[in-house]
């Protein structure tokens, strides 16, 4: 991987990711931008104890252009995007507008590929091994940052999740703070561990996974399952079998066969509801460990989490998507409409042939 970093015409900086190693980027962005100008603001709720960011900004950002328009495709000609050059591998970029900016953390723009018609599932197995190391690179970088907490890499895939670029895309949350849905995890990790004599819960939910009904899919350093308690339709959780906090711990027996894994979980997710359907809209989280101290948990060390990718959609079944109404948004308390045994089979049943 030959990685080169430059900077945009307001600034921002960008990042190329190559395959080869004495490929040139020294294309110079030509657009007459001014510098970015941003409001973030973090709030804290303090009945809720979490926090809010506040991005008035973001009203302006670019929303569904035209593909000839996209900002995301390389800049060809007259035509002038967010990539000054003419072709890239993976290349990453401060987000135009972000929702985390200054003191307030970080967000950046991740794109997979030039192809603007493609999707991750389309990547050879080589450039999904670059976007993961593009991934570990940032998490390494960002994680240095005075202000940053905590790392999240994503992908939004499909216009009902809310996608605004059609280009085949994901970003990364630097967050100031640990994420709320990754405190509760550390929370029951203490409680277990105080209550178990010292073992760690997510070693026992794999050891409790790979005893069921729910596995998906398993490689030599992989487990990919629905969850016992799956809040969405068709949710898959895929961790190392090799306890790791976060991106930059795995070893390279798990990097190397990371691609092929994940590649073949997204490709089922595009046959769930049959070919004659549109393709599967998802969202890919990794969850990391925070890299601040974790002196609210008492008892929990950064080893004690466990590296992970949860990828789920809301499509729950041909033609009908998951709404969060009021018992999941009023209450936080979901209601899922598909057992998680069956959408365990049914991700089974479609594997690649």
């Amino acid at each position: 991987m030959k990685k080169t970093s430059t900077r945009l015409a307001d600034g921002r900086e960008l990042i190329y990711y190559d395959l080869r190693d004495d490929t040139v980027r020294d294309a110079v962005d030509r657009r007459p931008l001014e510098r970015t100008v941003t409001s973030s603001e973090v709030r804290h709720d303090v009945l809720l104890g979490d926090e809010v960011a506040i991005a008035s900004h973001r009203q302006g950002r670019t929303y569904h252009p035209p593909a000839d328009q996209c900002p995301l495709c390389p800049s060809e000609g007259d035509r002038l995007s967010e990539i000054p050059d003419s072709s890239y591998d993976v290349v990453v970029f401060e987000n135009r507008f972000p929702s985390l900016a200054g003191d307030s953390g970080r967000c950046e723009v991740v794109c997979f590929t030039s192809d603007h018609n493609a999707s991750f599932a389309d990547l050879s197995e080589e450039q999904a091994r670059l976007v993961l190391e593009a991934w570990t690179d940032r998490t390494s970088e960002l994680s240095s940052l005075p202000s940053v907490q905590q790392v999240f890499c994503f992908e939004n895939r499909g216009a009902e999740i809310g996608v605004t670029l059609g280009h085949p895309h994901g970003q990364i949350y630097a967050y100031p703070f640990t994420t709320p849905r990754t405190a509760l995890m550390l929370r029951s990790a203490a409680a277990h561990k105080e209550a178990t004599g010292g073992q760690n819960l997510f070693d026992a939910v794999l050891e409790r996974e790979l005893a069921d009904q729910r596995v998906v899919l398993e490689s030599e350093h992989w487990l990919a399952f629905v969850p016992y308690a799956a809040h969405w339709p068709y949710e898959v959780h895929l961790y190392p079998k090799r306890r790791v906090p976060d991106l930059l711990a795995l070893d390279e027996e798990a990097r190397s066969e990371f691609p092929q894994v994940y590649l073949e979980l997204l490709r089922r997710f595009d046959r769930i509801f049959g070919d004659s359907e549109p393709p599967t809209p998802y969202i890919a989280a990794w969850h990391q460990a925070p890299f601040g101290q974790l002196e609210d948990f008492e008892g929990v060390v950064r080893e004690d989490f466990a590296l992970h990718l949860e990828l789920f959609t809301i499509r729950r079944t041909s033609g009908k998507l998951k709404f969060l109404a009021g018992s999941e948004s009023g209450m936080n308390v979901f209601i899922n409409d598909v057992p998680p045994e069956r959408a365990a089979e049914r991700l089974r049943e479609v594997a690649s042939r």
